[in-house]
């Protein structure tokens, strides 16, 4: 046997290494660039800076020294001048993206810590080097949030979509809201019945009504609800933070409908009496439409006079005789409860007219005896 070379014995004594493989090596030079490792080959390997972490500015000096044992990936067996290229962030990105494939799978929640704060959203680190973004649609199901006020704190998130060939992990938060709004709002609903009445807290004014928190989960409290009188604009009666009694009306799935109008203070339990039919009320103009004028009987009851009922006069429009804020006096001429009616009527409180005097040429006087004889004179006559 021939002996062999000590190029032969050296590359004997190499191992092999392969593309895409992951290898162990020492730092024997470091630049701010690129750092040489010995990787027991017989080339040594390059690592370049932008190869050793996503921050295309870092200086590798204040990162590495030499005999710095690591982990890297095998990028290129030849860059041409017979060096071996590493790559350290090639690797770790591997290794994330196993760890994230694996929380995608799982579906169970994660924490992460909110590093960066975009216009699309929050990127959220739930280890070192290991990112998830949660899209600014997927943050909360309440709209126009400033995400600013998540920086740097810790939020719970699922972990939605994975794409590592487009290097793409999506959390959501909006999913685990969602369900602990239903869990709660499922806990709150077993604890409310229909007829309980409750102090609660309004949450927000609208046009057509108030939210009220009633422990957990709000109900609507409806402008046609709002007492027994009539609310016109709920802003100018409610205000948020402000405490309001509530009696639950009704409960349709989650969703609650609330009433101050309580049955006791029901101001249709007096009026049977305090305006039955036929009785003389007293009352204020309102109110006017073409067809007659709404008089207030008191806070709560309105009335209608109708514009035939004015006067015994012919009346155009309520306003040529009546306005508004004036006090009249009138008759109850129709009581519905059942439709929460009343009807009025002024001329029913008015004297009848006097009857004009019949023709005299169409009246005479009549003597009974004198016609009586006149009778009997002429019937003689002819007899004779």
């Amino acid at each position: 046997m021939s002996e062999m070379s000590f190029e032969e014995l050296l590359n004997e004594s190499m191992k092999e290494i392969h593309v895409g493989e992951v290898i162990e090596g020492k730092v024997i030079g470091v630049h701010k660039d690129y750092a040489v490792l010995n990787i027991g080959y017989k080339a040594d390997g390059i690592l370049k800076a932008f190869d050793y972490s996503r921050d295309g500015n870092l200086d590798l000096t204040t990162v590495l020294k030499n005999d710095d044992v690591l982990m890297v990936k095998v990028k290129k067996l030849n860059d041409g001048e017979g060096q071996v290229l590493l790559s350290r962030k090639e690797l770790i990105q591997s290794q994330v993206n196993d760890k994230l494939k694996a929380l995608y799978e799982s579906n169970e929640v994660q924490t992460g810590k909110v590093i960066k704060v975009t216009s699309g959203g929050l990127v959220c680190e739930i280890e070192p080097d290991v990112n998830v973004f949660v899209p600014k649609s997927l943050v909360s199901n309440k709209p126009f949030e400033d995400l600013n006020a998540y920086d740097g704190q810790n939020i719970q998130f699922v972990i939605s979509e994975f794409n590592p060939i487009r290097n793409k992990c999506i959390g959501d938060r909006k999913r685990l809201i969602v369900a602990e709004e239903k869990a709660r709002k499922a806990e709150a609903l077993a604890k409310i019945n229909v007829g309980d009445v409750i102090e609660g807290t309004v949450t927000n004014v609208l046009d057509y009504g108030v939210f009220v928190d009633v422990g957990n989960i709000d109900g609507l409290l409806h402008i046609s609800e709002m007492g027994w009188g009539k609310i016109k604009n709920p802003k100018k009666t409610y205000n948020v933070g402000d405490k309001v009694k509530v009696l639950v009306r009704e409960i349709n799935g989650d969703k609650i409908s609330l009433t101050t109008k309580f049955p006791d203070e029901n101001p249709w339990l007096l009026a049977r009496v305090n305006y039955a039919l036929g009785k003389t009320v007293k009352g204020k103009v309102v109110r006017m439409t073409d067809y007659g004028a709404f008089v207030a009987l008191d806070n709560y009851i309105d009335a209608l006079l109708h514009v035939s009922e004015i006067s015994r006069e012919k009346v155009k429009k309520p306003e040529d005789v009546l306005t508004i804020g004036q006090e009249i006096e009138a008759k109850v001429i129709d009581y519905n409860e059942a439709e929460k009616r009343i009807s009025l009527s002024m001329k029913a409180l008015l004297p009848e007219p006097e009857k004009k005097a019949e023709d005299k040429n169409d009246i005479v006087d009549v003597n009974i005896e004198e016609y009586a004889k006149e009778m009997e004179k002429n019937e003689e006559k002819g007899e004779a």
